[in-house]
């Protein structure tokens, strides 16, 4: 009991938080946040790093690596959270990529192998919803949508209940329903392949906004 208490208490302090990763030594990854990855290839690298135009302070988080194995997905994962309905939104740059430019969200994570993700792609300028389900990946939603490279966007991901709301600089793209994930989990950052993709302004809070 005193345990579900204290996770209790800490969903409560965490929501609406953004990490904005100013606190961060450069050069390592975050702390509170671990690397993992779906698929193979080599580790993804993400790094704090300071950056020129970088949407709060001087700091942003770098996924560097430039693997390009086209079926690996490296994540950063937010290690002490877990929720249900939750919206998650982070601001993106796409810098470079030979077989992809991409950056996503990932929340209702159980862990590598299956999760919920929504994804940007500055390559094919479209934003895609998937399910990782036994380390394969599914789409189901989507919209083609201009995501210019080497400028900075925002992407957010919403779900309560079966219901998925996806936005993009600010506006609602899509919407759709799932219910494969319908416990708890965590939340984070990914990309695919060789993008090397910033991140800046990682938040979670509850999907109502309270």
């Amino acid at each position: 009991m005193k345990t579900l208490c204290a996770c209790a208490a800490f969903a409560i302090l965490f929501a609406g938080k953004t990490h904005d990763f100013e606190a961060d030594a450069a050069g390592k990854t975050p702390e509170g946040f671990s690397t993992a990855q779906t698929g193979g290839g080599g580790a993804g690298s993400w790094i704090v790093r300071e950056e020129a135009g970088a949407p709060s302070g001087k700091k942003v988080l770098a996924q560097t690596s430039t693997d390009e194995t086209s079926g690996r997905f490296p994540l950063c994962v937010l290690d002490s959270f877990s929720g249900k309905d939750v919206a998650v939104s982070v601001k993106f740059k796409p810098v470079s990529g030979k077989v992809d430019q991409a950056a996503g969200l990932v929340l209702r994570y159980k862990d590598a192998d299956n999760y919920y993700i929504a994804r940007a792609n500055a390559l094919e300028d479209n934003v895609r919803l998937y399910k990782i389900e036994g380390g394969k990946r599914k789409q189901f939603a989507g919209v083609d949508a201009k995501v210019p490279a080497d400028r900075w966007h925002s992407l957010k991901l919403e779900v309560k209940g079966a219901h998925f709301k996806v936005s993009m600089d600010g506006a609602i793209i899509f919407e759709a329903d799932d219910e494969t994930f319908k416990e708890a989990g965590k939340a984070g950052m990914w990309t695919k392949a060789d993008s090397v993709t910033l991140f800046d302004d990682f938040s979670v809070e509850a999907a109502d906004g309270k």
